[in-house]
């Protein structure tokens, strides 16, 4: 959406939020996803570059691999330096399944480590279209399962398609390791009729046409769309998901994916917590500096990961 086709937007967003919108449009226009996924991936690449933050003082990171399955997993961990962690973040990074990787989120996954003193794993799961579903949901359990194995509480943690996998993980892994899940305007499957996917469908940044345009690249011939490692909402089974909060923006068609996960998890005798962040958009993460809304919505997700690894329910 550029600054001359803002329709309902323009006054409903304060400037700083569009002065964000419009650099992300700048390293990463619209029409990038027409482009073949190589150079959408270098664009993006590039954007996330100018993006980043730094890492805060004192948080170090180290890379290494998880085998699975005769594949090795990238992974990188963020430590407090000096400090034994009393909790584990397991981090699903955003992209709609064809973008990102380590770098993409790295000062994201910093930052929670420095605002929550807790390990942040941050993984490398395995992109569209190279490797279709189920690959990246399997990297994501393959690397749960191995973060599980250490005595240290496990919060599952993803923005966006991450989100979704953090959710898909949780629902595979119900009853055992997970101590919470926190997902940031996560995509998990809902019902494109109604709420947010209408009122919001063409909502600055990201739109109904784009989530069907990473759906399709994700999904393999003949995929389900009523398999809930693909899509968490369609699942017929709410039960046993740890304690969980979910993070939305509302001006984002995913919106609504949040608040019905909510309430089939409520429903099905669970704890779960539902806000959507007024007056923002889809990744407002990057924003996180340069709009105040961004940023006291970033303070929410960080207090939600920390109290979730202590094993608080302040909701």
């Amino acid at each position: 959406m550029t600054a001359g086709s803002r329709g309902k937007y323009e006054t409903r967003l304060d400037p700083a939020l569009w002065a964000y919108i419009d650099a992300v449009n700048a390293w990463y226009p619209p029409e990038v996803t027409g482009l073949p996924i190589d150079k959408q991936r270098a664009v993006y690449d590039r954007m996330c570059r100018a993006f980043h933050q730094g890492r805060p003082s004192g948080v170090k990171a180290s890379d290494g691999l998880i085998a699975a399955a005769g594949r090795d997993i990238p992974v990188r961990r963020y430590q407090i330096a000096g400090q034994d962690a009393p909790a584990t973040v397991l981090y699903h990074h955003g992209g709609g399944f064809i973008l990102g990787g380590l770098d993409s989120h790295d000062d994201i996954c910093a930052e929670i480590c420095a605002g929550t003193g807790f390990d942040v794993l941050s993984v490398d799961y395995r992109l569209a279209p190279e490797h279709l579903h189920p690959a990246a949901f399997d990297d994501a359990l393959a690397a749960f399962e191995w973060a599980a194995t250490t005595d240290r509480p496990l919060v599952l943690c993803g923005e966006s398609a991450g989100g979704n996998l953090a959710a898909a993980v949780a629902r595979a892994t119900r009853r055992r390791e997970a101590i919470g899940q926190v997902l940031i305007y996560p995509e998990l499957g809902g019902d494109e009729n109604s709420g947010s996917y209408v009122e919001h469908a063409d909502a600055p940044l990201l739109s109904v046409a784009d989530i069907g345009f990473y759906r399709d690249v994700r999904s393999a011939k003949r995929q389900s769309p009523g398999d809930p490692s693909f899509s968490p909402l369609r699942d017929d089974d709410f039960s046993g998901l740890p304690p969980t909060v979910i993070i939305t923006a509302e001006c984002d068609p995913l919106s609504s994916d949040g608040e019905a996960y909510r309430d089939r998890i409520l429903a099905a005798g669970g704890k779960a917590w539902w806000h959507e962040e007024k007056r923002l958009v889809h990744s407002f993460l990057r924003a996180r500096t340069t709009v105040p809304a961004a940023a006291q919505a970033f303070a929410r997700i960080i207090a939600a990961i920390a109290a979730l690894g202590r094993g608080d329910w302040p909701y």
